[in-house]
């Protein structure tokens, strides 16, 4: 089967991490609980930043979030890994900026993720994810945003959503840990052969 995944905040704790260097950064203490209350992507509000102050302490910061110490969501590499010696397919599917593409690969090959060349998608927005998708004709796709989520109307496509704050209005299948991945592949694979 082919498998899509989005990387910040489906498979790597992104916003938690630059939650951290924001702190460091505006030498200030925000507790982690308010991070786990943001009920939106963006997280400069936390901090008393405006838009525009928020998004440029986001570019002004990209470097160091996206290739410092990023951790990977519990049992993610494992999952994926698993899914890869099984003989399954894994694409990812970023938005992140192009000129990131390169070291974004790289650095998921170095955290362990098993990558492929020509499996590895980046520069899109988030908004043209769905034609990539369309295109690979995926089997299922992980990601955590629901405007990305929202435009995947597919009939052979299953879509999941990774758990976050600002995702909780969806009411499509959710992925809480992705040491839930192995019985969602099991019963996909029973649904599939009872056909």
């Amino acid at each position: 089967m082919k498998f899509g995944f989005d990387i910040d905040d489906t498979l790597i704790s992104l916003r938690e991490h630059a939650f951290h260097i924001y702190n460091k950064k505006l030498n200030q203490n925000v507790p982690i609980d308010i991070f786990h209350g943001i009920k939106k992507v963006e997280i400069h509000e936390a901090f008393g930043l405006t838009s525009e102050q928020g998004s440029k302490m986001w570019n002004d910061s990209l470097e160091e979030v996206y290739f410092t110490s990023c951790p990977a969501y519990p049992d993610a590499v494992e999952a994926l890994n698993e899914l890869s010696k099984e003989g399954h397919h894994i694409y990812y599917i970023t938005a992140r900026p192009k000129e990131h593409g390169e070291r974004t690969k790289q650095w998921m090959i170095e955290q362990g993720f098993p990558v492929q060349e020509d499996k590895f998608f980046c520069g899109m927005k988030d908004e043209d994810k769905v034609h990539i998708i369309q295109d690979l004709q995926l089997d299922f796709y992980f990601d955590d945003k629901p405007d990305v989520l929202n435009t995947l109307a597919m009939d052979k496509l299953t879509v999941y959503v990774k758990n976050q704050p600002y995702n909780q209005h969806l009411t499509i299948p959710r992925l809480t840990n992705w040491s839930e991945l192995k019985e969602i592949v099991k019963e996909q694979a029973d649904e599939r052969e009872s056909l």
